[in-house]
């Protein structure tokens, strides 16, 4: 029993009831460690955590099922791409999740119980880590900024005062007309310098738009989809 926790311990004709029902628990306490870590610091749902619970544990199954057969392998190949279109689609985070689930499933399917532990033991802590250390997050207060002006002010100049006092960096993504034309949206992504608080940038803003609508959000990127 010890050795078979080293050793690929499914040959290659059939499956023992007891080494399935070990490759099973341990996939389902792996996938719970893969889930727990990846709440961490992270925006989920309840739906998502639940599929890494299980997820490795399912394609354990697959692997026991296709073990040896290369038709079986080919077809169950064609049902998860198939998948992969009817899904909605993800982030970065939640993609290295999914595969890292998978690649549980995998090594314990093929009966690598050690190296499915200990995969999962690094990679979760590392996930952890890098996340207690905000490894890789922007340094600048990024900002979405959305203004209304009417179409008789020139927008490339309107604020420049006003964005050299508060911001350090000021990019115009997008200009919309609205209202048959007679007004213009504008959408920036500007990077605040801490010189004003940002009611006072709002405050200083009105004063050039008119009173108009102005919308100031957390700047949300696309980095981190894939």
């Amino acid at each position: 029993m010890l050795d078979s926790l080293f050793l690929d311990v499914f040959p290659d004709t059939s499956v023992g009831g007891l080494e399935m029902l070990l490759a099973l628990f341990v996939s389902l306490l792996l996938g719970i460690l893969l889930a727990k870590s990846y709440q961490y610091k992270s925006i989920y749902t309840k739906s998502f955590v639940m599929s890494l619970v299980l997820l490795p544990s399912l394609i354990a199954v697959v692997i026991f099922l296709v073990n040896g057969s290369l038709g079986a392998g080919v077809a169950v190949m064609g049902a998860f791409s198939l998948i992969r279109f009817r899904s909605a689609p993800g982030g970065a985070k939640e993609l290295l999740a999914i595969f890292l689930a998978m690649t549980i499933g995998i090594a314990v399917g093929m009966g690598y119980l050690v190296l499915a532990c200990v995969l999962t033991l690094l990679l979760s802590g590392v996930m952890v880590l890098l996340e207690r250390l905000n490894f890789g997050q922007m340094k600048e207060s990024l900002r979405q900024l959305t203004i209304v002006i009417p179409e008789s002010l020139d927008y490339d100049t309107i604020f420049e005062d006003i964005f050299k006092e508060a911001t350090n960096h000021t990019e115009l993504l997008t200009v919309k007309t609205s209202d048959m034309g007679s007004l213009f949206k504008l959408k920036y992504v500007v990077g605040l310098n801490g010189q004003l608080s940002e009611k006072a940038f709002i405050d200083k803003l009105r004063t050039r738009n008119g009173n108009l609508e102005i919308s100031l959000s957390r700047y949300v990127t696309k980095e981190n989809e894939l």
